[in-house]
């Protein structure tokens, strides 16, 4: 069949076939190309988000200043030590004076399945440890909630308070 076509049929067959193959490949790099810019476009755009969150480390450190810690719950009897220990570390701190801190009779908590141990600490002071103390409160990493907290001012002296503070943690 070949041998029907003369010189002038076959050189337009092979130029015509160059053409179709050439149309092929254009559509084909054409959405290859597509692609890639999409691509790129979304490369750039999550590159801008990743510089928008990634901060210096002076920024990085003020931001988890603000952030409070926390410690998974432990065993009860290591937990209440724990915690008891912590929390008269942060009275000695801001030179709040208290009485021997009280357990609050554990509960379970209907939310987490963990125990609820309360502490309460009883104590006479000036208005500004406890609020120092109320600001350093978030560095505990065993704290959970503060219960209860009740300030009586001193008709005397204004500056001293009766301090009734109640805080919980969790445990196992």
């Amino acid at each position: 069949m070949i041998e029907k076509f003369n010189q002038k049929d076959i050189r337009a067959i092979k130029i015509g076939a160059v053409g179709v193959a050439a149309i092929l490949l254009f559509v084909f790099i054409s959405n290859w190309v597509d692609q890639w810019t999409e691509a790129r476009y979304s490369l750039n755009i999550l590159e801008e988000k990743l510089e928008l969150i990634d901060v210096d480390k002076a920024r990085r450190a003020g931001l988890m200043s603000i952030v409070p810690v926390f410690e998974m719950p432990q065993k009860e009897e290591e937990q209440r030590f724990l915690f008891r220990d912590k929390l008269a570390e942060q009275l000695r701190e801001a030179r709040i004076n208290s009485e021997p801190l009280q357990e609050v009779a554990s509960r379970k908590s209907s939310y987490t399945g963990y125990k609820l141990l309360c502490l309460k600490c009883s104590a006479k002071c000036r208005f500004s440890q406890v609020l120092d103390l109320l600001a350093n409160l978030k560095e505990n990493p065993y704290l959970v909630g503060i219960e209860e907290m009740r300030l009586k001012c001193d008709q005397k002296n204004p500056e001293q308070v009766d301090l009734t503070l109640t805080v919980s943690t969790f445990a196992k």
